[in-house]
């Protein structure tokens, strides 16, 4: 008698379904990046367009120009501004989105968690090796090197929506995890390795507002005007220390407490707070941040030829193309390989290795990282060159993947409706179960 294999348990199955209220809060988060994706998108190219035309030195005034108290350090320029400020709006609302996964969402389960978490440390670590490697061979600068470690969720997203409408939910799902961890995991680096002159009482001033907010959030206090005021001068306090400011938002995220103090079902307070801000974030504070960041003069095909002559820029193309796709999908294998784990029976490795593809769109992050590793001058242009062409070229592979893999999809979707009984169920189902 012949005996087939014991079906895998879904808890060790890669990329599974999530479960229902993980799908619906997935969904959720989703569509707000996806119109951010789409607005990023827009205020980038104005940039690019504007930057290259008669009339860029009006764009670079604009970026340039400064505002704010000079008494308190804050005379900043526009595009200073839209780094330190904004962007720290938009790791307030990672930080909120990493401490619920962790604690309320799929993620507090250490075997959901490994999967995203392993794919996010070797798409991070590959591309910086790929990118020093190259510039160690053409004698580049290596100052770069977490230029191409970042995925931008709100593009890849946007991209997402506009070539996939069949993919499992459990890849859109290991996408949106991934690059929260791979956000986190930016934060750390720009806190660890582009901090130059660390001002250590103007940080510990920092922790006294960030504690007095700590204890208000965790008495489930929402007043805006006792909360803006603290993480405002938290931030204050953290830029003048010399640490950049958006880590000041991931500290604030995480201060914030993630379940109901009556221990009820409903949305907690980092919920709600995510609810509140993550429109500000993902509608206008990424978007402006795109303006201000990716307006780059190229000169036309010489001038980008000239660009990415630079070993700077082409090793942040092949570290957000070849990096990040063989660092997220070699991971996932091994992951595979070595543990009791597999794929789900509904994937395959394509979809895998599309998804890892699309995380190779870095842009925000690493045209952040690009500006605290090279400045405003000649080079730093030729790494926004790499960061736009590098994002360019693994939206258009993973497009390539992803759509003929979204059609398969749709086609076993369509033949399972077709098939379907009047009970819904289809037919080779109730074969099997008649055999049975």
């Amino acid at each position: 008698m012949s005996t087939s294999p014991a079906p895998q348990s879904p808890r060790n199955r890669l990329f599974r379904r999530p479960s229902l209220l993980e799908n619906i809060r997935v969904t959720e988060v989703l569509r707000a990046e996806t119109t951010g994706g789409m607005l990023l998108i827009v205020g980038a190219l104005i940039a690019i367009i504007w930057a290259n035309t008669p009339w860029a030195d009006v764009y670079e005034s604009l970026r340039d120009y400064r505002v704010g108290p000079e008494a308190l350090h804050l005379d900043l320029s526009l595009g200073t501004w839209a780094a330190d400020g904004l962007l720290a709006i938009f790791f307030f609302v990672v930080g909120l989105e990493l401490k619920r996964e962790f604690v309320a969402g799929d993620l507090r389960d250490p075997r959901r968690a490994a999967l995203p978490v392993a794919a996010a440390v070797g798409g991070m670590a590959l591309p910086a090796v790929v990118y020093v490697a190259w510039n160690i061979a053409f004698d580049g600068e290596l100052a770069g090197w977490a230029i191409p470690t970042a995925t931008d969720i709100a593009f890849a997203v946007a991209i997402l929506a506009v070539i996939s409408t069949h993919l499992p939910a459990g890849l859109r799902t290991f996408l949106l995890t991934l690059a929260v961890v791979d956000d986190l995991l930016a934060i750390t680096i720009i806190a660890l390795f582009y901090t130059d002159d660390l001002q250590l009482p103007y940080l510990a001033l920092a922790l006294v507002p960030l504690a007095v907010f700590t204890f208000l959030v965790q008495k489930r206090i929402r007043s805006g005007w006792l909360l803006i005021p603290l993480a405002l001068l938290t931030w204050g306090l953290v830029h003048e220390s010399g640490v950049h400011a958006t880590v000041a938002g991931v500290l604030l995220g995480f201060a914030v407490p993630v379940l109901r103090r009556d221990g009820g079902d409903g949305p907690g307070l980092a919920e709600h707070l995510e609810h509140v801000v993550r429109p500000l974030s993902a509608g206008f504070a990424v978007p402006v941040f795109a303006f201000f960041a990716a307006g780059v003069t190229v000169g036309g095909l010489d001038g980008l030829a000239d660009a990415l002559a630079d070993p700077v820029a082409l090793g942040v193309v092949l570290g957000l193309v070849v990096g990040k796709t063989v660092g997220i999908a070699g991971s996932t294998w091994l992951l595979a390989t070595f543990t009791r784990a597999d794929l789900d029976e509904e994937l395959s490795w394509v979809d895998v290795i599309g998804m890892a593809m699309l995380a190779g769109i870095g842009f925000t992050v690493s045209l952040l990282i690009g500006e605290l590793a090279f400045g405003h001058g000649e080079q730093a242009d030729d790494v926004k060159v790499g960061v736009l062409v590098g994002s360019l070229v693994a939206t258009v592979l993973a497009s390539v993947v992803l759509r003929a893999r979204n059609r398969a999809y749709r086609r076993i979707r369509e033949v399972e409706e077709r098939d379907a009984d009047d009970d819904g169920v289809p037919d080779i189902y109730q074969q099997d179960r008649a055999e049975d």
